[in-house]
């Protein structure tokens, strides 16, 4: 854990054998469970919760504060499950006063440039292939798989075990 060249908040809660690579940041006000890997160039900021054996890939960016308007810096979180990958890329918003977090269930796989905006909760078992979003305050149930480049629109809910089909290019 100790790699001299990240950068690791006194304030944050880091257990003991998880490996944090070169050029990562970790800010104050986050605790990061037993086993996880985080790659190099991850930045992890204020209100993270992240559960035991999971995988951040290289760019990720977890907790930034939410893309809304209505958001006046109180204090929200990002609550991340057991078991979960994140792959490069990846951006997960703090939640906003109206849930207070944005979650993502256990065992869940969240490809490249996939976006899950404020005050989502994300059920278990989830996979989200590359580029899918979801705006903000969408609920997703267990067992769903968002193809590639799918767009959730706001508050919008996804019940259990649903494929939804995302975007295409043709000819």
């Amino acid at each position: 854990m100790n790699q001299p060249l990240a950068y690791v908040h006194p304030g944050a809660k880091i257990a003991k054998n998880v490996v944090i690579e070169p050029f990562t940041t970790i800010h104050n006000n986050v605790t990061i469970g037993d086993g996880t890997w985080i790659g190099s160039n991850v930045t992890i900021m204020e209100g993270a919760r992240i559960g035991k054996n999971c995988n951040i890939f290289p760019g990720a960016v977890i907790s930034a504060v939410p893309q809304d308007l209505k958001f006046q810096d109180e204090e929200t979180t990002v609550e991340i499950g057991d078991n979960v990958t994140i792959r490069e890329y990846v951006t997960v918003n703090r939640g906003t006063v109206d849930r207070g977090k944005t979650v993502i269930g256990d065992n869940c796989l969240i490809m490249a440039y996939c976006h899950i905006a404020h005050d989502c909760i994300v059920g278990n078992n989830c996979i989200f292939s590359n580029n899918s979003t979801l705006a903000g305050h969408c609920t997703v149930g267990d067992f769903v798989i968002l193809a590639g480049m799918t767009a959730v629109h706001q508050f919008c809910m996804i019940g259990n075990h649903a494929f939804v089909t995302g975007g295409s290019l043709g000819a």
